[in-house]
């Protein structure tokens, strides 16, 4: 039998909930003294804004890791179709012709038997849609 694990993290909804509880809490009990209500109005301020910074920047890092899951698989599929295109040609499928491709950039790497076959490898990656450049590393044998 599994245990459950008691213990949830807090969304950013629950987080915002706690500190605005929290901030009505201090402005509640600022407004016992004389001039608390100007006081505890200055708090429950102070806790908004800094709620409202901390959801800014939670949602700043989540834009910026799915950007970069994007482009991974932006990666991805440019590699697999360069790959698949050097397959179809004749004169380059019987190479090991090693591909990789970070953010759009092609680096071709291996041997092949001629420089017309070099110059088509680079050709065929280049002609693939997303490809800003390409590094052609290939060794001529």
């Amino acid at each position: 039998m599994q245990k459950k694990n008691a213990y949830t993290p807090m969304t950013v909804s629950g987080i915002l909930v706690v500190a605005a509880c929290l901030s009505a809490g201090l402005g509640l009990a600022g407004c016992q003294k004389e001039g608390g209500a100007e006081e505890a109005g200055r708090k429950m301020d102070q806790a908004a804004e800094s709620a409202g910074n901390q959801l800014e920047a939670t949602k700043e890092s989540m834009g910026e890791k799915a950007e970069t899951a994007g482009n991974y698989m932006q990666d991805s599929a440019i590699t697999a179709k360069i790959k698949a295109e050097i397959l179809a040609e004749p004169a380059l499928k019987v190479f090991q012709i090693g591909v990789a491709t970070t953010d759009g950039v092609v680096t071709l790497s291996g041997t092949v038997d001629s420089q017309l076959s070099l110059e088509r490898a680079s050709e065929v990656a280049r002609n693939i849609q997303g490809v800003k450049s390409v590094e052609n590393n290939l060794i001529v044998k």
